[in-house]
């Protein structure tokens, strides 16, 4: 195989994976057009068309499809033997990939990752942030921090955070007009403001549980939100009750903007893991990454 085809099948790859080629251009760092030119070289050359494109979206087609079942192991084979020759370097080296929510992002991984990047400058890391899960041996990642009662059974877990917990929240001023919910089923005669999950589309439905009673209540109000710095605007604003992480609420809660309720139905629980796939090869960088990540009581 020909150097420029290598280079060429990767850019198609690329496109194929983004779905778009402004998101391929912008990953490889080269411009659309050369992109473009690349990819219809590649398939005047084989003679197939290999991607689909209408104005709104790129999307492989059947010969498109056999192509990437051939590139993506044997890509990812190269990933990893490339990986197995950081052994022989004596400073870790390499990209990390990972996939977390935002809270996740900010709390923890960044206050561990700034360190790590200042004293082994060779370790490059890109954090993915997304609410939804996501399929990380599918899309490439090394890795993934969510909840541990949402993890799947097959993968490796490290606890890298306490346990959460949850707080029902709004400004003095609301609850001196509306009155206090004592229990949960008391929320529907109360504004509340909502969390639509951002991958999913749907409406979060707030848990609650006492006494091993475990309730999910879905709650009604003027407004929606698929960030929680708005929603605790809003909160603090006197517009209805907000449900967050405690940390999230913490500081406006310490500042008598917030008042807490519900506060004994709202029990401790399983905080965060990075996780990642038993049979993917890690590097010397990767098992730093998670050693400075893993949660010490």
């Amino acid at each position: 195989m020909r150097r420029e085809d290598m280079a060429d099948l990767t850019m198609f790859l690329a496109v194929a994976e983004e779905q778009s080629f402004t998101g391929a251009a912008k990953k490889l760092g080269v411009s659309q057009s050369a992109l473009s030119h690349t990819v219809r070289r590649l398939e005047t050359r084989l003679g197939l068309r290999l991607l689909t494109r209408t104005t709104r979206s790129v999307a492989p087609t059947e010969a498109g499809e056999r192509l990437l079942e051939t590139l993506r192991p044997a890509i990812d084979e190269i990933d990893e033997r490339l990986a197995a020759l950081t052994l022989l370097r004596e400073r870790p080296a390499g990209t990390i990939r990972i996939n977390a929510s935002e809270h996740a992002a900010e709390t923890i991984l960044w206050p561990a990752i700034d360190g790590l990047v200042t004293e082994y400058p060779d370790i490059h890391v890109e954090v993915h942030v997304e609410s939804g899960f996501s399929d990380i041996v599918a899309d490439r990642f090394d890795a993934g921090v969510r909840l541990g009662e949402a993890l799947a059974k097959d993968m490796i877990a490290v606890r890298i955070s306490p346990r959460l917990r949850m707080a029902a929240v709004s400004s003095p001023a609301y609850f001196a007009e509306h009155g206090t919910p004592i229990v949960p089923q008391d929320l529907a005669a109360h504004r509340c403001i909502n969390l639509r999950m951002t991958s999913a589309g749907g409406i979060y439905a707030w848990e609650f549980e006492k006494d091993g009673r475990e309730l999910r209540v879905k709650v009604d109000g003027q407004l929606v939100f698929n960030r929680i710095r708005l929603i605790l605007g809003a909160a603090a604003a006197g517009h209805g009750i907000g449900y967050v992480l405690e940390d999230q609420a913490a500081p406006l809660l310490s500042s008598g903007a917030l008042v807490r309720v519900l506060e004994d139905w709202s029990p401790p629980f399983d905080g965060y893991y990075l996780y990642y796939p038993s049979r993917r090869q890690t590097s010397p960088a990767f098992r730093l990454v998670v050693d400075r990540l893993r949660y010490r009581d």
